[in-house]
């Protein structure tokens, strides 16, 4: 796996390999990569690195090696590997027990699985040789399934930074019981969110759960077009839409009274943003005559929403035009907002139907914090996220 994070690029490694193969590894990642290489001076980093640091450089994440052991009872490693799927309606609070931490109880093929239980060397056991040290120095972000609850996961350690993996589901239980917890591991360490093996469809989740709470990798089923990898696409759409987006300061440090952000809390309002939606246009001339009503023109109105913490969540709609390409509606709907800096504008155009399920007309997200101020011309896209040639809303753009 290779993740974009921060100006350089991590590779996660998929690590079932003997000793003698990981020394064979390193020496060829070594040579490959060269000075591109960003790895720590001691055994594991305390600190992660500045962004400055890591441009044009590659770092590697995967499981610390551990001892490799061979059980001689096969039976055994059957009855490990059943136990530690576990049920997530099992209500047993602890990693193994299916809460998707590192691996979902119906997603075994997770690159971060870790090994058995292989803590010592039991009479039924047999050790191999310990792993090169020039393999495990080259792992610059630890990874591995921790022992214990959801909360023990979250526990930050003060001398080591690590990676920690967590399905959709998992996530919103320590969201909903533990989010400054989840915000505070978050400042030091590294979060990967990934959507429940279930989602077979290649369909999303919110990630909006994610990026409040401070996560740094929200991965996405990418061929799932919807809502929320619309969202994504206009998260993304900040600071120039080269891919990476700089946390708020507030997910990052503590507050002057070493508060931790709670994204449920309830704040005063910081801006107030003003959304008035003149007109649209463009749809006659990249959709055929007959594609909303056969006999009539279009009945198209306007759904504007704000995505964000719950407390800023929120959706307007307008009237409904009828029979009309370019529809005028000169409506104004406002938005108190608590937490601009992770407030998204999501538009989408429907076209009504009486009988049937109104039809899509077209859809664009937008990051509060780079909207500016006035009368604009809004692109809207398809359900792909792709612009459309001529589609255009004119809209109005005020804070307060």
């Amino acid at each position: 796996m290779i993740l974009m994070f921060y100006m350089g690029v991590i590779i996660t490694f998929e690590d079932h390999l003997t000793p003698s193969l990981q020394a064979k590894v390193a020496e060829m990642v070594t040579r490959t990569l060269g000075d591109l290489l960003y790895y720590p001076e001691s055994e594991c980093l305390t600190e992660f690195p500045s962004p400055e640091s890591l441009k044009n450089r590659i770092i590697i994440s995967t499981k610390p090696p551990k001892e490799f052991l061979e059980l001689k009872d096969k039976g055994n490693v059957l009855a490990n590997e059943r136990e530690s799927s576990g049920e997530e309606t099992s209500g047993k609070d602890t990693v193994d027990g299916g809460l998707g931490v590192e691996f979902d109880a119906d997603d075994r093929s997770e690159s971060d699985q870790d090994d058995e239980d292989n803590n010592a060397c039991g009479d039924n056991k047999s050790c191999q040789p310990a792993p090169p040290p020039e393999y495990k120095r080259l792992i610059t972000i630890h990874a591995g399934k921790p022992k214990g609850g959801l909360r023990e996961a979250l526990r930050v350690a003060s001398d080591k930074v690590r990676r920690l993996s967590l399905n959709e589901q998992a996530l919103e239980r320590a969201a909903a019981s533990y989010p400054t917890d989840l915000v505070s591991f978050t400042q030091r360490n590294v979060l990967r969110v990934y959507p429940k093996g279930t989602r077979f469809n290649s369909s999303n989740y919110k990630p909006i759960i994610g990026w409040m709470h401070g996560a740094q990798m929200v991965a996405f089923n990418m061929q799932g077009y919807g809502k929320s990898l619309w969202l994504m696409h206009g998260m993304f759409r900040a600071n120039g839409g080269c891919g990476y987006v700089k946390k708020p300061d507030f997910l990052m440090q503590n507050g002057p009274r070493n508060e931790v952000f709670d994204p449920k809390k309830t704040r005063p309002v910081k801006m107030t943003l003003k959304v008035k939606v003149y007109m649209g246009d463009g749809w006659h001339l990249d959709f055929s005559r007959t594609h909303f009503d056969t006999y009539s023109p279009p009945d198209f109105y306007t759904k504007v929403y704000i995505v964000g913490v719950p407390a800023d969540c929120s959706k307007k709609k307008t009237e409904i035009i009828s029979d009309d390409w370019a529809p005028v509606w000169n409506e104004e709907f406002t938005f108190p907002l608590t937490v601009p800096e992770l407030a998204l504008l999501r538009i989408e155009v429907r076209e009504y139907d009486k009988s049937e399920k109104d039809d899509f007309g077209g859809q664009t997200c937008l990051p509060v914090s780079d909207i500016k101020q006035g009368i604009r011309a809004v692109p809207l896209h398809n359900r792909k996220g792709e612009k459309y040639k001529s589609v255009k809303l004119l809209m109005g753009f005020q804070f307060q």
